[in-house]
């Protein structure tokens, strides 16, 4: 097999693993849960119908998501409904607060133009579908696919320059909007991390001390990862956080999360990581976010997209939005590539009890990205793209 093809293939094995089969459930079963359900939230009277209940293949790697259309009042509408994970998945995250996602989706909806899907209903009975879900708005459009990887062989690498540059600048503009919501701590107070406080330093701290526990969840039935241990160390020495306000971060800020049509945002996606926190941390998990793929690219001897989403790039269009000017990047990034490391701990883990995969010799080739992360620590990974 060439290494091109060998890469590629790991790449989408790294995408799929770790989605168990029997998370899949009878869409028949599903329909009739969600009818009856329904029957309680449209208006008194109204005569509810549930049709085309679909399970994307992507299902299970972290919520559940059930797209399905609904009639009442004489009216259609498109829906989702996004599900906690069983506990049987072994999920990705130590908790899935759902409700937060739905307060946060109206609040964004409310108080920015950032185009959020409206949300409907959230429950948090596991009564009707076996676990708290909530219900929103369907919307149509092109998601950067992650398999195979957007950029090589999808609509994003055959677009041409300037529409690709449509994407990424209204993509950063998604990220000055969402920073610029008025009174964050007061209209997402319920995101703040214990410890956490109104400035930037403090947010940040607390998703130091976050993270570490979110491995040490990661790790505690398995094996350790010095590579990740020796990041944690280092980003906490290294900390550049300064005073100013903390702001609504998305948490999850990458493309492969928005809907786009002629390549401008209509549906932001995914706020399970929504956070409070330096604007720097959504600035670097859009750029890692390409950077990881453009590495697998790399290394599958594929041309990929060199010139998008660059670090610099992002950071001259956010500040000429804002008038802020994002500082120490490049350490946001490697928190960024961290973060993403201990994920896919996660993911690899999970693969490798359901069966998927073989515990490696050495843990730290559970991370796919280790070559880039262990670059970016000794200080040698940025001067190569030069």
């Amino acid at each position: 097999m060439s290494s091109d093809v060998s890469s590629a293939n790991d790449a989408e094995h790294h995408a799929q693993v770790a989605r168990p089969s029997d998370s899949q459930r009878n869409t028949e079963d599903l329909r009739e849960r969600l009818e009856r359900w329904m029957a309680g939230k449209v208006p008194a009277g109204s005569v509810v119908t549930v049709a085309d209940v679909t399970l994307p293949s992507a299902n299970g790697m972290s919520s559940e998501t059930i797209l399905f259309d609904a009639t009442w009042d004489g009216e259609h509408h498109p829906l989702v409904a996004r599900v906690a994970p069983a506990q049987s998945t072994m999920p990705v995250f130590p908790t899935y607060d759902l409700e937060s996602q739905f307060r946060t989706m109206a609040q964004v909806r409310e108080h920015s133009d950032v185009p959020v899907p409206s949300v409907y209903w959230s429950e948090s009975d596991s009564e009707a579908l076996g676990a708290p879900f909530f219900v929103m708005e369907r919307i149509t459009g092109q998601v950067p696919p992650d398999v195979m990887p957007y950029n090589f062989g999808s609509w994003v690498s055959e677009a041409t320059p300037a529409q690709r540059r449509t994407l990424q600048d209204k993509s950063v503009d998604l990220l000055a909007q969402l920073h610029g919501i008025e009174k964050p701590l007061q209209r997402f107070d319920f995101l703040q991390l214990p410890g956490s406080g109104p400035t930037a330093r403090e947010a940040f701290s607390a998703h130091i001390a976050d993270q570490r526990s979110f491995y040490e969840w990661t790790v505690a039935d398995g094996v350790r990862s010095p590579l990740i241990e020796r990041c944690l160390d280092w980003i906490e020495a290294n900390n550049p956080a300064d005073d100013s306000p903390a702001v609504l971060c998305w948490g999850d800020s990458r493309i492969g999360n928005v809907m786009y049509q002629d390549f401008e945002p209509v549906a932001v996606l995914d706020w399970e990581m929504a956070t409070l926190g330096p604007r720097e941390m959504d600035l670097a998990w859009m750029v890692f976010l390409h950077r990881f793929f453009e590495d697998i690219a790399g290394l599958a001897n594929l041309p990929g997209l060199p010139d998008f989403l660059r670090i610099q790039d992002v950071a001259t269009t956010y500040a000429e939005l804002t008038g802020y000017t994002p500082a120490d990047l490049k350490y946001y990034v490697t928190y960024a590539a961290l973060r993403h490391a201990t994920v896919m701990y996660r993911i690899q883990a999970r693969a490798i009890a359901f069966g998927q995969a073989e515990t490696p010799a050495d843990p730290d080739d559970m991370i796919m990205h280790r070559a880039s992360l262990t670059a970016m620590l000794d200080g040698t990974y940025w001067e190569r793209l030069n």
